[in-house]
This record gives structure tokens, C-alpha cells and sequence, in this order.
């Protein structure tokens, strides 16, 4: 069987969650890791705290949604570097059974989106973002959800690594926060009401 779908093992999680980003202090709160940030946020909210593991990820495993009506839900924050994303993704989603790329949610930066703007997208190109091309690869397909956390294009002074490594500047900073906490409840809302519903929501902003 493939990578996705029943292997008789058990019940799959409904969801995988994805925060991307670099591990290690050195790249803590920078804009390539604004999507540990929301990932972070998402497991407090929930009173849980990312632990390590086997696959190379820190995870959390949790439900979303009310009781009775719940849904099983594993946050993750792979700890390879950036541009090899895909390795701890590929594990973690034969690890947990899920069973459609679309209920594989990874939120990245994007350069492509000014700071602090936040919009979904369901498949469709990697726009350049090693932790994507690097799941893509992995799972052999792009057919996954994406939470897009604007950090901006670099100046002319500035090449995108250097750009999205750097340490954020206090105005810019209250900015992606707000979008951080955006993207955390779209996370929320595509696990309850689908991605339409929420790309409906937060893409007509």
C-alpha cells in the first residue's frame, strides 16, 4: 500500500499539523520560523507542550473540537533543517495512518506575501520554499494544505536566506505576531469546517 490510507494497524489521526522552520536557539523567532510560532501556539492553547521523539519531529498528540465530536490531531516541528522538512513529514504521516495529503496541514513562512498578511492554499506550486519542495518529495505529492504567514519580500540589499534568517525587527515583529495567531485559528477552522470554509474566511481579507 502507499503512503496514504488504511494499513490495518489501528485507527489513522485525522490530522497532521505541520510548523516549519530551522531548530536550535540561533533561529528562534526569526521569519523562517514563524511557523513553529503558530504550531507552538496551537499546542498551548490545547495545555500541551512539544516533546522530542523518534521521526526527527518535537510532537505533540491532542483532539481538536468537542467531546463526542472530536478529532485526533498530531502537531509537529520537524528538527532537520528546513530543506530536509520532508524527511520527519513522510514519517510522521505513515506514523499516525493519515490518509489524504489534504489532511496535511504545514504552515510556512512566504516571502511572496507582504509581513504580517496570512492566506490559505490547498496544493498547487512551492514558490521557490525548500521545507516544501523537500515535503513534496517525500510524499510525492503537493496536494497538501498550506498556511502562509506573509514575511515579505528581502530589499535589494538582501538575498531571500539572509532576509528570512534574520532577527525580526520590534515593529515588524507585533505584526507577524498578530498574523501568527491568525494563522492558528485558520488551523482550527480548516479542522472543523474544511478548507473552503476557511479559505473563504481569511483569503478575502
Amino acid at each position: 500500500m502507499g503512503l496514504f490510507g488504511r494499513d490495518g494497524k489501528g485507527n489513522p489521526f485525522d490530522w497532521l499539523v505541520i510548523g516549519l522552520g530551522n531548530p536550535g536557539e540561533k533561529y528562534a523567532n526569526t521569519r523562517h520560523n514563524v511557523g513553529e510560532d503558530a504550531l507552538r501556539l496551537l499546542a498551548q492553547r490545547r495545555g500541551e507542550t512539544l516533546k522530542g521523539g523518534k521521526d526527527n519531529a518535537l510532537l505533540a498528540e491532542t483532539r481538536f473540537g468537542p467531546p463526542g465530536n472530536d478529532q485526533r490531531v498530531a502537531l509537529a516541528f520537524p528538527i532537520t533543517f528546513m530543506n530536509e522538512s520532508g524527511r520527519a513529514v513522510g514519517a510522521l504521516a505513515r506514523r499516525f495512518r493519515i490518509e489524504s495529503p489534504e489532511r496535511i496541514i504545514v504552515i510556512q513562512d512566504e516571502l511572496d506575501l507582504p509581513p504580517g498578511e496570512m492566506k490559505l492554499k490547498s496544493g498547487g506550486g512551492l514558490a521557490g520554499h525548500n521545507g516544501l519542495r523537500s515535503i513534496t518529495q517525500h510524499l510525492g505529492t503537493q496536494d497538501f494544505l498550506r498556511v502562509r504567514i506573509g514575511v515579505g519580500k528581502p530589499d535589494s540589499a538582501h538575498v531571500g536566506k539572509v532576509h528570512v534568517l534574520a532577527k525580526i525587527p520590534k515593529r515588524q515583529r507585533e505584526i507577524l505576531d498578530v498574523a501568527i495567531v491568525d494563522a492558528a485559528d485558520a488551523v482550527e477552522m480548516i479542522i472543523a469546517d474544511g478548507i473552503d470554509a476557511a479559505m473563504q474566511r481569511y483569503n478575502r481579507r
